[in-house]
């Protein structure tokens, strides 16, 4: 028996480094998957705690170098907090690094300037006249870079030692190589050999220290935004409770508090746990779990929830779920869960990452060694063009060895794991998140990808296109006819007659009441004797009320003292929100579908009022599944949107199975996708928020790709061999940090998604009709 785990891992640096970990725990005995999210710092893992232990699995992570911990939410803070100091620090390494890197750029540069422009120089530095007093200066700036940047040489040569080289170590190598072999001409000039002033390369490791620092502040800054969903869910929960005990009330942590606690809530203050009223009455925002954007009366015996926030009066509850068994600790664990998943998509870039750092190891030394055999058979080969000099960190010739090193520098600085691994997993952080603030609750990734390739949507009928509960519709009769009918219900069981009395805005007294089996009930109201019932028993005449029985609705006939009087049609009425979300789906391309065990009159009734075309009626819940299953063997995606345990075989079956938020905890636990506000308007919406996600993880893995496929080949001299410039390392780093902050910057575009046009942000949908329109009453009446 298999349990899932999500674990804390701290330390990771690139694609390659996830890779590893991933790698590590996917090795161990008794684990049949583990995933790593680069993006959210987070390992789920797979495994049979028969065969392996947690404690083994956090062993495995640590020996390899980095850090695996348990997640705590009750820590949220102190990680947050965490957080935002990395942020500082890296900052303030920049600031530092900046601060030395730009004198020891202007002191190499400005001296090959002076062909184009004049820039002021000490003469004390002036490389031709002082060559070795030039090297120190650049030795005594290039220090502190180093020193801002050392975790790069601590995290990147660890990894290698441990073969497992990582972006770190290509940064670690590729700097490394640089200062040493600028410490070696000083040495060189030190014993007379002046020209050797003319292979220092002290800035380019500095430059290269300072734009990576650069790069990952920012990228540290775009990646704390992608989890500002969670951060704001976890926001929601107050940090105390007040417990009642003994008759006197405390204030105590929300971490204390235990089932069966009775606890007060006053005016204003936010529900601690999830839990029932004992005493009081009150009115609750419940926006945060349901959408709805009327607060919700409450009263004894009816249910609160964490988070939710008392608008009026106080009341007392026993607490019933605390910690991570509340409906805020699920949704928040059900965000985490999509989050930390991957989606199929991520494939590609997952085993390039893998393999990445090695591959391009292999290509700098290659390409290095290359030239530096060219450059010895063909010196000639070596030299720049004037128009190429500008761009390049060499002037005129140079000697095979410094050119080879300039390139292998380039193709290891240039080559970016970073973007690879981010690509996907930022996308999925920041499109589940928005799902989240939407009421939309996306379990994985997977979910996440299948759900933008849905071509037919099925929807269940009772609950999920309908209210789920009779409401009246049509009255046809005199004034009273409502009222004295309502009277004589209110008596009755029955639910059609409870739908009569939710609807009437008055009732009266009823006397003598009677029910009369498959026929009707009656009773003395007002002076007269009403009865309800069917045709026969209110003598109604042949063929009243044909009409509406054919629109899918039932007639109740009405009669007074033995004389019909009219007719009240009651039906389970078509949500709001039906027409408007079919309508979207349509016009999106989707094929709408609606299943039912009802019998195909009322079925097709209700589908020509919201617009859909197939119907698949009076199929028995067990048979749900096989028509699922039927349409995905015509070649369809099929989404199935249902409420109740009658659906979960069903919900299961579909490729992308959706709940509604109100239905059975059954169907929402076999569902993909949990739609939080009971608004079928949240189904296009979540079809949509795929299709951008999807688009958005496209966009990111094309620039991560092609930065590497172009980027690489150019770092390695490609266009010096057609005339071309020889890349400059300095470029070179910069162009790798823009790419990593560019994937980022676009994931977080995603922010800005908003549903389709047509949704009505913060409407309840979930509330039953208590009367019919108004309009419709006046205009059948008769």
């Amino acid at each position: 028996m298999t349990q899932t785990q999500i674990l804390d891992i701290r330390g990771m640096t690139c694609a390659a480094c996830s890779a590893r970990v991933e790698k590590i725990l996917t090795k161990q005995a008794g684990v049949a998957q583990a995933s790593v999210n680069l993006a959210a710092e987070k390992a789920r893992v797979e495994y049979d705690p028969a065969r392996v232990s947690l404690r083994a699995l956090i062993a495995a992570v640590e020996k390899i170098g980095y850090q695996a911990l348990l997640p705590r939410p009750e820590k949220a803070d102190e990680d947050r907090l965490r957080r935002e100091k990395a942020v500082r620090v890296l900052r303030a390494k920049t600031v530092v690094s900046a601060l030395f890197a730009v004198p020891l750029l202007y002191i190499a540069m400005a001296p090959m300037l002076t062909r184009w422009v004049t820039l002021p120089y000490p003469p004390a530095l002036d490389p031709m006249n002082y060559p070795l007093l030039y090297a120190l200066a650049e030795i005594a700036l290039v220090i502190p870079v180093v020193c801002a940047g050392h975790r790069f040489y601590a995290v990147g040569f660890r990894a290698l030692w441990m073969r497992s080289p990582n972006m770190d170590s290509l940064i670690a190598v590729g700097t490394s190589a640089a200062v040493l072999y600028s410490l070696f001409n000083t040495i060189q000039i030190s014993r007379g050999h002046f020209a050797a002033v003319n292979a220092l390369y002290f800035e380019t490791a500095g430059v290269i220290i300072t734009l990576i620092l650069l790069g990952k502040t920012l990228e540290a800054r775009s990646k704390g935004k992608t989890g500002e969903a969670i951060k704001k869910l976890m926001g929601l929960a107050p940090k105390t409770a007040i417990l009642l005990q003994d008759g006197a009330e405390r204030e105590i942590p929300i971490g204390d508090v235990v089932t069966g606690d009775v606890l007060v809530v006053r005016p204003g203050a936010k529900i601690p746990v999830d839990g029932v009223v004992l005493e009081g009455r009150t009115a609750v925002d419940e926006s945060m779990l349901t959408g709805e954007s009327m607060p919700v009366d409450k009263q004894a015996g009816d249910p609160v929830y964490a988070a939710s926030l008392n608008t009026t009066g106080s009341v007392t509850f026993r607490a019933e779920k605390v910690g991570a068994d509340t409906a805020l600790a699920q949704i928040i664990r059900l965000v985490e869960d999509a989050q930390g998943s991957k989606a199929p998509i991520a494939n590609l870039a997952d085993k390039v990452s893998g393999v990445f750092v090695p591959i391009v190891c292999g290509i700098a030394l290659l390409a290095g060694v290359a030239w530096f055999i060219a450059g010895r058979l063909h010196p000639d080969i070596l030299r720049l063009s004037d128009a190429a000099q500008a761009f390049s960190p060499i002037q005129g010739g140079a000697a095979p060895l410094t050119f080879a090193l300039v390139v292998f520098i380039s193709v290891l600085v240039i080559a970016c794991p970073c973007a690879l691994g981010l690509a996907t997993p930022t996308a999925i952080m920041v499109g589940t998140g928005k799902g989240a603030e939407h009421g939309i609750l996306i379990k994985s990734g997977e979910a996440l990808e299948t759900a933008h390739k849905i071509s037919t949507v099925v929807f269940d009928k009772t609950g999920t296109v309908t209210e789920g509960k009779p409401a009246v519709t049509d009255l046809l009769g005199p004034p009273d006819l409502l009222s004295l009918a309502a009277s004589v219900e209110k008596l009755s069981e029955h639910p059609l007659g409870q739908a009569v009395v939710a609807a009437a805005q008055e009732t009266f007294p009823a006397a003598d009441f009677r029910s009369v089996t498959g026929m009707g009930v009656e009773a003395a109201v007002q002076g007269k004797q009403v009865r309800v019932g069917r045709a026969a028993y209110a003598n109604a005449p042949e063929g009243e009320g044909a009409d509406l029985a054919a629109q899918g609705k039932t007639p109740l006939f009405v009669s007074f003292d033995g004389v019909f009087a009219g007719v009240i049609a009651v039906a389970d009425v078509v949500k709001p929100s039906s027409q408007a979300a079919i309508e979207a789906l349509r016009g999106m391309g989707v094929e709408v579908v609606m299943i039912t065990g009802d019998n195909r009159r009322t079925a097709e009734a209700i589908a020509r009022q919201v617009g859909i075309d197939r119907v698949l009626a009076e199929v028995m819940p067990q048979d749900k599944a096989n028509e699922i299953r039927q349409l995905q063997r015509e070649g369809k995606i099929v989404a199935m949107v249902g409420d109740g345990i009658n659906d979960a075989p069903a919900l299961a079956q579909a490729d992308v199975g959706i709940a509604i938020g109100s239905g059975t905890d059954v169907a929402m636990e076999s569902a993909d996708i949990v739609l939080m506000r009971s608004d079928l308007t949240d189904v296009p919406t979540a079809i949509q928020l795929s299709k951008r996600t999807i688009r958005n993880i496209k966009q990111n893995l094309f620039w991560a790709f092609g930065y590497n496929v172009v980027g690489i080949p150019v770092a390695a001299g490609l266009l010096h061999l057609f005339g071309g410039p020889l890349l400059n390392p300095i470029f070179a780093a910069a162009a790798m940090s823009l790419s990593s902050v560019s994937v980022l910057t676009n994931a977080l575009r995603l922010k800005r998604f908003h549903p389709f046009p047509g949704k009505k942000e913060g409407r309840s949908l979930s509330a039953h009709p208590s009367e019919p329109s108004k309009q419709r009453k006046a205009g059948r009446l008769s």
